[in-house]
């Protein structure tokens, strides 16, 4: 997931002028054998470079399926799981956290999946230049770091531009999926997202839907179910222009 990695697509004032927000925080982490493997070995098979101009995916993985791309896998146990379980879609993951996508690509090796890519780069990057417009069926962003203080909730990524993004490069009908563990941060996307043009909330009453049952569940969040801990999971539909 992306507990430690997510900042906002844009900054406001000063902050814009001066540097180029990204939509995360690089982390160092040591490497297992396993995570050396998937890099050195899935790497070249898996990890996509990150292009100018968008990508034909019907080429990268041979057929035209549903697509779905994940923002911040974590160790990509999720995303891996999701590939699995659904043969017939195509899965792209970005993940900037290197032992995360060495675990990811270790697992597709294993499990000789033929339905997952990855990029290893700023996410935005990915939206902007990488993915046509209209082209996703499904963007799913589950537990990014919510910058808990409020002088850091302009670092969120969920911010009414970011949603933008992503409206734009949904196909009419597809489903922004967002989850997080933290309810201000759960507000605070329904606030955002409940005024973004060009989207339906999918929940009944307006609110927060069910735990999805295509959404695996992590041990973060078991262990946080143990300790009375709440998830809360939201789908916005892209509405036709």
């Amino acid at each position: 997931m992306t507990e430690s990695q997510e900042t906002p697509v844009t900054a406001e004032g000063e902050e814009r002028q001066h540097r180029r927000i990204k939509s995360f925080v690089m982390r160092a982490g040591r490497m297992t054998e396993g995570q050396q493997r998937g890099l050195e070995q899935g790497g070249p098979l898996y990890i996509l470079p990150l292009a100018d101009s968008p990508v034909e995916y019907d080429q990268v993985f041979g057929r035209s399926a549903p697509r779905t791309l994940e923002i911040g896998f974590g160790m990509g146990h999720s995303l891996l799981e999701m590939a699995a379980a659904a043969p017939e879609q195509d899965f792209i993951g970005v993940e900037v956290h290197r032992p995360g996508v060495g675990a990811l690509l270790n697992g597709v090796l294993t499990q000789g999946l033929k339905n997952l890519r990855v990029y290893d780069c700023d996410a935005i990057e990915v939206l902007n230049r990488c993915v046509a417009d209209g082209s996703l069926d499904r963007l799913m962003l589950f537990f990014p770091d919510p910058w808990h203080k409020s002088r850091h909730h302009k670092r969120r990524i969920v911010q009414p531009e970011f949603a933008e993004l992503v409206r734009r490069k949904l196909k009419v009908g597809g489903v922004f999926h967002m989850a997080t563990d933290w309810e201000p941060y759960a507000e605070y996307m329904l606030e955002v997202m409940a005024v973004a043009p060009g989207y339906r909330n999918q929940a009944a009453d307006g609110a927060y839907v069910p735990r999805p049952e295509e959404r695996p569940i992590t041990k973060f969040e078991r262990r946080g179910e143990r300790l009375g801990h709440g998830v809360w999971d939201l789908k916005f539909e892209k509405l036709a222009d």
